[in-house]
């Protein structure tokens, strides 16, 4: 997250209104993520096209296609997000400004080849009974979506957010405006549409990373050499990305819950929209866990190690250091706060939305079981953003690997046991990750001073 706190604090130092309410916004887009902000967007495209592409089946194949090609494409390129950022990270502590973009043009190279290979397979062999252009489309839509993820990666450490911003608006909005042109060419209209956008997003989201870095080199693997990407951040990115997905794999393949769509891909009618409709409830908590954290806690968290590495004293250090706990500390607790006031409003509004799209009302204890799952989610989110300033790398892969073990094997354990159990599995594995997480990060931030002093690599 090094750079958004820069921008979150120039926005607030308007000290009005307007200045408070673009802090808040940058901070929810960033913080949600951007998957969100794609899900939102296919969803409002699909129920503003379902009276207009007919037969209406075509709207669920254009959004479960979609769906797929987000998650896929995530947990694919999730190998490389978080140790590629660790890397850039470590080169721009070094000064090495200039080797970043080379690199990033290089995994790049890397991450989108081995995507077109992947894709290339599963499109043209899968597929058998749908046409060319269909599978052309999923498979170079894939392909640019690994990009984009690798390319996000990069927003984390720079500081023109307004542009990332209005990247994400500028692509959205053509697909959405695209889409509603085409709509008249069904399923190939609508996909077409979205491949427009992501291509739009990739080029800009490229674009801001070569405005902000600049180089003699166009492409380098240096970020492959031993010692360069650590193996924990490898196995995190991809857990973490996968975790997030297991309980929607398991009621998208288990017969009694989902229904085929289009060719091997299947939905799940009574999964899909409230676990969808929970997850907008993670913005606030992550707003305000954002502005708490890049606002507070990274100017104590730079403070004490800046007193570190510059021979402060002892009561300096130690006064940053308790700065740093309680911000963080605060940060969770503001989290669990905000969170359990829009959870309450989700459980109050839940029986409305879903009257809204059409679902009946004997849905909405999942629907409130799915809105508690993702407000521990944040939670979870962020103890691991902690976790990461204080390197604590095998802290998060530890949590990550839990996270999607648990949530694998409890939500085939809720599937069977029946309807009322449905998203069970989902929720107690983030409450058992989320207390464990609690535990850990509290006797971290206790020991922090004996982890600085004793317990680093110096070496890296």
């Amino acid at each position: 997250m090094a750079g958004i706190g820069f921008e979150l604090r120039k926005l607030l130092r308007h000290d009005d209104y307007l200045g408070i309410a673009k802090a808040y916004t940058y901070a929810g887009i960033i913080g949600a993520g951007p998957w969100v902000v794609s899900i939102i967007g296919v969803v409002l495209l699909g129920i503003l096209s379902i009276n207009y592409v007919i037969p209406r089946v075509l709207v669920s194949q254009f959004q479960t296609s979609v769906t797929y090609l987000i998650s896929t494409s995530l947990i694919f390129s999730g190998i490389f997000q978080l140790a590629f950022t660790r890397y850039v990270a470590d080169r721009l502590f070094a000064h090495e400004h200039d080797v970043v973009l080379p690199n990033l043009n290089g995994l790049l190279t890397l991450v989108m080849g081995l995507a077109t290979i992947v894709a290339a397979v599963v499109c043209f062999t899968l597929f058998p009974d749908q046409g060319f252009v269909y599978r052309l489309l999923l498979f170079a839509t894939f392909t640019i979506l690994c990009g984009v993820w690798v390319v996000a990666v990069m927003l984390t450490g720079l500081k023109h957010y307004r542009a990332i911003v209005a990247a994400f608006v500028v692509a959205y909005g053509t697909t959405l405006g695209v889409g509603l042109l085409l709509r008249p060419f069904g399923l190939i209209g609508l996909m077409f549409a979205f491949l427009l956008g992501q291509f739009l997003l990739f080029t800009g989201l490229l674009a801001v990373v070569y405005r902000q870095y600049h180089s003699r080199h166009f492409i380098a693997f240096d970020f492959l050499r031993p010692g360069r990407l650590y193996g924990s951040l490898l196995a995190s990115g991809l857990l973490y990305n996968a975790a997030i997905w297991a309980d929607k794999y398991v009621f998208w393949f288990t017969p009694v819950t989902s229904q085929a769509i289009i060719g091997p891909l299947r939905a799940s009618a009574i999964y899909d929209l409230p676990i969808f409709l929970a997850y907008l409830s993670i913005i606030p908590g992550m707003a305000v866990f954002l502005m708490r954290v890049e606002t507070e806690f990274v100017e104590y968290y730079d403070r004490f190690y800046d007193a570190v590495r510059e021979g402060g004293t002892l009561s300096h250090i130690r006064n940053m250091r308790n700065g740093m706990v309680i911000s963080a500390r605060n940060g969770v607790f503001d989290i669990i706060k905000i969170q359990s006031i829009t959870a309450l409003c989700a459980f109050v509004a839940g029986p409305s939305v879903l009257h809204f799209f059409g679902i009946s009302g004997l849905y909405v204890p999942l629907f409130n079981v799915d809105v508690v799952g993702a407000s521990l989610q944040v939670a979870l989110m962020g103890i691991l953003n902690i976790f990461f300033y204080l390197d604590r790398r095998s802290r998060v892969a530890a949590l990550t690997a839990m996270f999607f073990g648990l949530n694998l094997t409890l939500t085939i354990i809720s599937t069977h046991l029946g309807l009322y159990y449905y998203g069970y599995g989902f929720v107690l594995s983030l409450l058992i990750c989320v207390l464990i997480g609690l535990g850990w990060l509290d006797r971290d931030m206790e020991r922090v001073e004996y982890q600085t002093f004793m317990m680093q690599d110096w070496a890296h």
